[in-house]
């Protein structure tokens, strides 16, 4: 017998304190309730969303169908693709640019985090 899920994969964008941009890996529980009163589904891209840009605010983006390789003020990249989440908080600074990995299609949920609300994020420490 299968055992349900306990978490979902999630890679978490995030502010350094000299302004740059980072990111870590972790995990989102399964069956939390999200508190919000919007979302958006896209399925275009602006030319300005590749280049460095920080997240408008903080959200969840769901990737329903795409595989895009972002990349962080370092240098280092990670590989977003559908069944992980990413959690942008990187609403400052310089921000994060990405690239398509396969294809010339992403299609994504938006779901925004309200002011001072739990993300659920939990990150993997080693």
């Amino acid at each position: 017998m299968n055992e349900t899920p306990k978490f979902v994969p999630a890679i978490r964008l995030k502010n350094t304190p000299d302004g740059s941009c980072t990111f870590e890996m972790g995990k989102l529980p399964v069956l939390k309730t999200i508190s919000t009163s919007s979302f958006r589904i896209s399925n275009t891209v602006e030319e300005w969303e590749k280049s460095d840009h920080p997240a408008p605010r903080r959200q969840y983006v769901v990737t329903l169908k795409g595989k895009i390789r972002f990349k962080v003020s370092n240098g280092d990249t990670f590989l977003i693709e559908p069944g992980i989440i990413l959690l942008a908080e990187d609403i400052e600074g310089k921000g994060h640019s990405w690239k398509f990995e396969e294809g010339e299609a992403w299609e994504r949920l938006y779901i925004p985090i309200p002011d001072h609300g739990e993300s659920f994020f939990i990150a993997d420490y080693k």
